[in-house]
């Protein structure tokens, strides 16, 4: 559909480069690393309230087991 060649992506990369400067790059990135750290974590936080279920009953059976 959308073959990008290496002469295309090079061509991308350095008009990346001359908008934003070689400094701001590295902030862009950063940002963008912690954007999905974040939507990471919020994926995580949907299922963990699952987990401490889990944990109580097999609490629960270790008493009785006892």
């Amino acid at each position: 559909m959308f073959g990008l060649r290496l002469q295309e992506i090079i061509i991308i990369a350095l008009v990346v480069l001359l908008l934003f400067g070689g400094k701001k790059i590295p902030e862009l990135m950063k940002g963008l690393g912690r954007g999905v750290k974040s939507f990471k974590d919020g994926l995580n936080e949907t299922s963990a309230p699952e987990s401490p279920k889990a944990e109580d009953s097999e609490k629960a059976e270790e008493k009785t087991e006892a």
